[in-house]
């Protein structure tokens, strides 16, 4: 028998995993989480659908508490649509139905469509979604055959462009850049009736979170305890595009207990406090003066 792998005292970071299509994000999350010790935490920071396939970023014990700030980067997805026919699901787990004497959108008429679909737009979010009405989650509704009346909300597209066509296949590659809560399938499905057709998603894959790239990403297929340690990624690295405050080593203990500060940094939004390049805590200014603890990652 080969030597037992050594599990460190204190396993916290971020696992960048490429999740494959036809599975759930929350059964990517499950197969990790068997290869690590028992009651070490684990969770997602973005719902990946089971037709999607990319970048799932894990985070492991104390770091699951940086997940607000991962959560609300901007994302990077390839996208392929096929035009002349709708899904109930607005992609290709749904029921497809062809439309009659469909037309393929041309290059041009794309390439407009995709200026128009940029920028700050309203998205309805579908009917086979998380998204919550009245309690509960819009896709038990839509699994009962029900549609329930829901509001638009805003979302941002940074870039749409379009990538390939193939008229004979009707199918278009795109590649989209947005913020945090934009449905790829709306907005593809939106483009498409504006050029007076229909179109639903074969494939996504989200290939960027931030900072974060596909990249570098671990493939769960033969993931081992072993190989998990050597690629997970320290907080730090994690929230890296927060500004920094280094704090002197005595004023350590006070941050890890999370003490308030009577004096702000001076810095907007929240921040990383760091000692000797250790992340030790994120911090927030207040409007009064001063500066509290959202987050602590050191033990007091």
């Amino acid at each position: 028998m080969g030597a037992p792998d050594i599990v460190p005292p204190a396993l916290s970071g971020a696992l960048l995993l490429d999740k494959p299509s036809g599975i759930t994000s929350a059964r990517a999350v499950a197969q990790v989480k068997r290869l690590l010790p028992k009651g070490v935490k684990i969770g997602h920071t973005g719902t990946l659908d089971p037709l999607a396939s990319g970048l799932l970023v894990l985070l492991i014990d104390r770091a699951t508490r940086l997940s607000r700030y991962v959560m609300s980067l901007d994302k990077t997805y390839a996208a392929t649509a096929r035009f002349g026919a709708v899904s109930d699901t607005l992609d290709a787990d749904g029921e497809i139905t062809p439309l009659k004497d469909a037309s393929m959108p041309d290059e041009t008429a794309l390439h407009a469509a995709t200026k128009r679909f940029t920028g700050l737009l309203y998205q309805t979010p579908p009917m086979a979604s998380a998204v919550k009405v009245g309690g509960e989650r819009l896709y038990k509704a839509h699994r009962r055959g029900e549609i329930v009346e829901r509001k638009s909300r805003p979302v941002k597209v940074h870039s749409l462009e379009l990538i390939t066509l193939d008229p004979q296949e009707k199918t278009a590659t795109f590649t989209v850049s947005c913020g945090s809560g934009t449905y790829v399938r709306t907005l593809i499905s939106d483009l498409a009736r504006s050029v007076d057709t229909s179109a639903y998603l074969t494939a996504l894959r989200r290939t960027r979170i931030g900072h974060l790239k596909i990249e570098d990403a671990e493939n769960l297929e033969g993931l081992t305890l072993r190989s998990l340690l050597k690629c997970i990624i320290p907080p730090r690295d994690v929230v890296m595009f927060l500004p920094v405050i280094e704090v002197a080593d005595e004023k350590r203990s006070l941050v890890c207990n999370g003490h308030p500060f009577s004096s702000a940094f001076g810095v907007e939004g929240s921040y990383r406090v760091e000692a000797g390049g250790e992340l030790l805590a994120i911090y927030v200014d207040q409007e009064g003066g001063g500066a509290r603890a959202e987050v602590v990652l050191c033990a007091g």
